[in-house]
């Protein structure tokens, strides 16, 4: 019985020995996988480390290579000198304020919410909005923008004297009044070298200040340029090439509709403003002097004032259908050096000098061989033009002797596939302001 009991202690100490040695090995063997996550984690730790080091340092190389790159474009050697007033030290970082004009509508904040939305720079871009008419509807929906604009108003409110006879175009004297006050503004007051202007009923594509900041320096540059123009007046969907929205001309007719001049400009204008019909006045020769504006293809701007002073005026028949365009064109990355005079006047020449002469009834219809990429269309009198014109779904009319869009008397437009020029005949001596 002794003996029993004896071997029955002895099996529960083995027992009680092996559950202890069990406890002490899961106990270390528990420590030692704690121990190879901690350093499997630490292992992993210092491998980010060293991945965000090396993202950064690439981050750091691609922003000195932009750098460079930036102050390469910079130092591109231009025509006018480097100025330190207020809006320019170089042409590179010249500050080009954009010019509102407003009265009572207001609807200006669809003009406003794009052009906050899409400008890139507020320090470079400011955005002025001059107020005529004391609207106070207007004037409530301006001072919500009041952390992204500039606000000011035209001080003098009182009727303007007309003749009779053109007592119905009262509106476009109130017109030119606030135009001559604001340009002062900006150019006499604040100093700026240069100025986009666009009115309360113009929304503008995304591209807008990129187009106007790398046109700005052809402008400097040509003194046979006076303005650049955001608008083709035959932008409609049917007569452009939408595929190609960087291509960009010279133009004798002055477009509007969102542009830019220069102080130069504003200087030789400022003493000779009219009182009335400004955009017209701008287009008469002795204004004009032979310069010429730049276009784009595709317009980036579009019009949503239907109701205005001009009552409509285009609207619905073209204003209306132009297209504004839709994709991104990083105008900075360009060469835009062939818009210089000396460079496009002899490619455009040469371009419409080997375009066939097709008869325009033969485009409409596509009775055309299909392998030419341009050809040329004829008109020897204003009749000639308009009958051609209207046949296409083009500006049929005439301002000082100019067709919208011509160029050396030609309007390019794009139709089935094809580049048009639409030229006078071979004897053709200049512009007649008859027409």
């Amino acid at each position: 019985m002794r003996r029993n009991a004896t071997i029955s202690f002895g099996f529960l100490c083995i027992c009680v020995w092996m559950i202890s040695l069990y406890s002490v090995w899961k106990k270390n063997a528990k420590h030692e996988f704690q121990d190879k996550i901690w350093e499997q984690k630490l292992e992993l730790d210092e491998r980010i480390k060293q991945l965000e080091k090396n993202l950064n340092e690439q981050n750091r190389v691609e922003l000195n290579l932009i750098e460079q790159l930036e102050k390469l474009v910079g130092n591109t050697s231009v025509g006018e000198d480097v100025f330190s007033e207020k809006g320019e030290s170089t042409l590179q970082d010249v500050v080009l304020p954009v010019l509102l004009f407003s009265c009572n509508r207001p609807s200006v904040q669809r003009a406003i919410d794009l052009l906050v939305k899409y400008r890139p720079d507020k320090e470079k871009h400011p955005i002025i909005v001059s107020q005529d008419c004391g609207h106070a509807e207007t004037a409530e929906v301006l001072q919500r923008y009041k952390d992204e604009i500039i606000h000011i108003k035209h001080p003098d409110l009182s009727d303007v004297q007309v003749p009779m006879s053109e007592k119905n175009f009262k509106g476009y004297y109130k017109i030119s009044r606030h135009y001559k006050w604001g340009l002062s503004y900006i150019f006499n007051k604040e100093k700026y070298k240069a100025v986009i202007i666009v009115e309360d009923d113009l929304e503008v594509s995304r591209d807008f200040f990129s187009y106007f900041s790398s046109t700005y320096q052809i402008l400097a540059e040509d003194p046979t340029l006076w303005c650049v123009s955001a608008w083709n007046d035959n932008g409609k969907p049917g007569l452009i090439d939408a595929r190609n929205p960087d291509a960009l001309y010279r133009s004798d007719f002055f477009p509007g509709l969102g542009w830019m001049m220069t102080r130069t400009i504003w200087n030789e204008l400022d003493s000779k403003w009219p009182n009335s019909f400004w955009d017209d006045w701008m287009r008469l020769p002795n204004q004009r002097q032979e310069r010429a504006c730049i276009r784009p293809e595709v317009s980036r701007t579009k019009t949503f004032g239907k109701i205005g002073v001009s009552n409509g005026l285009f609207f619905e028949n073209h204003l209306k259908h132009i297209k504004l365009n839709e994709k991104t064109v990083v105008f900075g990355s360009l060469d835009l050096s062939y818009l210089l005079k000396e460079n496009y006047d002899r490619d455009f020449q040469d371009k419409v000098d080997s375009a066939p002469v097709v008869a325009p009834e033969h485009l409409r219809a596509n009775k055309y061989s299909n392998n030419k990429t341009s050809i040329r269309l004829l008109y020897r009198s204003k009749a000639d033009f308009i009958r051609i014109a209207r046949l296409f779904g083009l500006m049929t009319d005439f301002k000082s002797g100019v067709p919208r869009t011509a160029y050396k008397g030609i309007v390019t437009f794009y139709y089935n596939g094809v580049r048009a020029y639409l030229a006078p005949s071979y004897n053709w001596l200049g512009y007649d302001p008859s027409w």
